[in-house]
């Protein structure tokens, strides 16, 4: 009898340890605009495919690449549905979970990477905070880079830019109050539609960075890169804590860890990527333009009445006194030359 029994609990025991060694891991979806075979996707895909293995197949990450999942407000609204656990979006998408990051995507705000740098790793942990309380564990920063003007026509002067037909992302609030102060009156198009409308010639003009402007086409249909800096377009990647639930504390931890490693390498390698895109467009024939001093002089008078504008609406005056203390911590280290 006492070997039956020890022969029924080594059955149920073994059976229990099968099923966990053949159960299917836990998946979470991830959406994203980049585009796939880009190499921040690759990166962004190497992670991933670490992850299965690390967790001895208890989590994997899939990737939907391309805009699939549509653009990043229908990410976010997949999200919140649950069709979705996680989403690598632009501060615009991330801003639709909670407005308060784009502080750190106010114009003419920073003079240069290493400076936007010192303040986004100060300011990320406040973020996570904000970012937590609605339900979502934002992971280490990701990043576009510079965000200039692409367009058909040279834009040598404010009143130029106020003929052309610009695009406007639709959920971007910044972006929008910064061109009512300028006086352009933008187009209100979703990131994916760009492309087409530049095509069609319903938008002459777009903004973003030279990587963006390669990786989505657009330059095929400019020939003017403005050297004028707008701000400078972080991003990032959320997750659904509800979706967390399902993994383990220890597979969580490994997750941000390994989500750390992979941002740090995608932000340099989006840095490399924006340069070689710069010098491929010039190659195919799009002339990076001079900004003369009075149309730098007309956006940093524009930018300084949205900062104000902004403040108590889109982020707190404590969020926006922050980033400026960090900014000028930053002057003092380390003193412009």
């Amino acid at each position: 009898m006492r070997h039956s029994v020890i022969g029924v609990v080594c059955l149920v025991v073994g059976a229990a340890s099968i099923g966990t060694a053949l159960a299917e891991p836990v998946e979470l979806r991830v959406g994203t605009l980049s585009p796939d075979g880009s190499s921040g996707m690759k990166i962004l895909r190497k992670g991933a495919d670490e992850i299965e293995p690390r967790t001895e197949r208890r989590v994997r990450m899939k990737y939907f690449a391309g805009g699939v999942q549509g653009d990043e407000r229908d990410m976010v609204r997949k999200l919140n549905l649950g069709q979705l656990d996680g989403a690598h979006l632009t501060a615009v998408g991330l801003s639709l979970i909670d407005e308060s990051i784009r502080v750190l995507e106010l114009p003419r705000l920073f003079a240069t990477a290493e400076e936007f740098d010192y303040v986004a790793d100060k300011l990320w942990p406040v973020l996570q905070k904000r970012f937590e309380a609605k339900g979502f564990r934002l992971q280490d920063r990701g990043e576009v880079g510079w965000v200039h003007f692409v367009s058909q026509s040279e834009l040598a002067s404010l009143a130029e830019l106020k003929k052309q037909k610009v695009w406007l992302n639709g959920d971007d609030t910044i972006v929008r109050a910064l061109f009512k102060r300028l006086g352009v009156a933008g187009v209100p198009l979703s990131v994916p539609e760009v492309q087409p409308a530049l095509t069609t010639g319903r938008i002459n003009t777009a903004y973003g960075s030279p990587l963006t402007a390669v990786a989505l086409q657009w330059n095929t249909s400019v020939k003017y890169l403005s050297s004028l800096p707008m701000y400078y377009q972080v991003g990032g990647t959320v997750m659904k804590l509800d979706a967390l639930k399902q993994v383990s504390a220890a597979d969580q931890g490994l997750i941000t860890s390994l989500s750390k490693g992979m941002s740090k390498t995608l932000r340099k390698q989006i840095r490399k990527d924006n340069e070689s895109a710069k010098k491929q467009m010039e190659r195919k024939g799009v002339t990076i333009t001079a900004v003369p001093p009075d149309m730098i002089a007309g956006f940093d008078k524009a930018a300084m009445e949205v900062w104000k504008e902004m403040t108590g609406k889109v982020f707190t005056k404590a969020e926006l006194a922050l980033v400026l203390k960090y900014r000028a911590e930053y002057r003092a280290k380390y003193p412009a030359k």
